[in-house]
C-alpha cells in the first residue's frame, strides 16, 4: 500500500478548511476592531489639537455652529427692529454675544451704519447659510469658511435676488466658549444697497455731451 501521508497532492479535509477560515476571519475582525480604538482614542496633534478624534470632532462642531450663527445675526435685521431713536439694539446685543469684546467696538461702527439704511430706507435683510467647514483649528484659535447669501428688500417691495457670499471667520475660544474675532470676504459679497432712486454715478444724459468736446460739423475759422 502506498503511503499518502506527505504527498503535497492530497486534498485538504473539509474541516481543515473550515478551520483555516474562521481563523482568517477572527484575525480580520480583531485587526479592524483594533484599527477603530486606535483611531478612536489616539492624539491629534499633527492637526493642531491635542486630544481624541471625538474631542476634536466636538470643538470643530462647536467653531462651526459659531461662525454660522454670528453670520446670521450679522446679516439679518430690518425696520421691525428699530426703536424710538432710530436704533436696533436687539440686533446689536445679540450680535455681541458671539463675538469678542475685542471685536464688539469696530463692530458699533458697523451696527450704525446698517440702522441709518434701515431707518433711512427701510432695509430688510435675511441672511441663509448653506455650509461650513473648519480650515484650521488649535488649542484656542480656528478659521471657519461659511458659505451663504444675504437678501435685501425695501420697504414693502419684493425681495431683490440673493447676493451668494463666502466668508472666513476667525475665532478663539474664551472660558470654553468659542467667539468670533474677525471675519472677512472670500468673494466678493453684496455691497451695501444704495439710497433706491439715486441715479448710479456711471449714469449720463444721452443727450448731454461732455464739455470739452467740439460739435463733429464745426470747422476751423481763418
Amino acid at each position: 500500500m502506498t503511503d499518502t501521508t506527505n504527498d503535497p497532492s492530497t486534498p485538504i479535509s473539509a474541516r481543515a478548511r473550515l478551520v483555516a477560515l474562521i481563523a482568517m476571519v477572527l484575525v480580520i475582525v480583531v485587526c479592524v476592531v483594533s484599527l477603530g480604538w486606535l483611531a478612536s482614542t489616539r492624539s491629534v496633534e499633527a492637526l493642531g489639537r491635542s486630544g481624541s478624534q471625538a474631542q476634536l470632532q466636538t470643538e470643530r462642531d462647536a467653531a462651526m455652529a459659531q461662525a454660522e450663527q454670528f453670520l446670521l445675526r450679522l446679516g439679518t435685521y430690518g425696520p421691525d427692529l428699530l426703536d424710538d431713536q432710530q436704533q436696533m439694539p436687539e440686533y446689536r446685543s445679540r450680535v455681541v454675544e458671539v463675538i469678542t469684546p475685542k471685536f464688539a467696538t469696530s463692530f458699533e461702527a458697523e451696527a450704525a451704519v446698517a440702522e441709518q439704511l434701515v431707518a433711512q430706507a427701510e432695509l430688510s435683510r435675511v441672511a441663509r447659510v448653506f455650509g461650513s467647514g473648519v480650515s484650521a483649528i488649535d488649542e484656542d484659535t480656528a478659521t471657519v469658511l461659511v458659505a451663504g447669501s444675504f437678501t435685501d428688500s425695501y420697504g414693502d417691495g419684493e425681495p431683490q435676488a440673493p447676493s451668494a457670499f463666502r466668508m472666513e471667520v476667525d475665532l478663539v475660544q474664551i472660558d470654553g466658549t468659542w467667539l468670533v474675532d474677525d471675519f472677512s470676504p472670500l468673494t466678493r459679497p453684496g455691497q451695501a444697497p444704495p439710497d433706491p432712486g439715486a441715479p448710479s454715478s456711471t449714469e449720463q444724459p444721452e443727450d448731454e455731451a461732455p464739455e470739452d468736446e467740439a460739435p463733429e460739423d464745426e470747422e476751423d475759422q481763418p
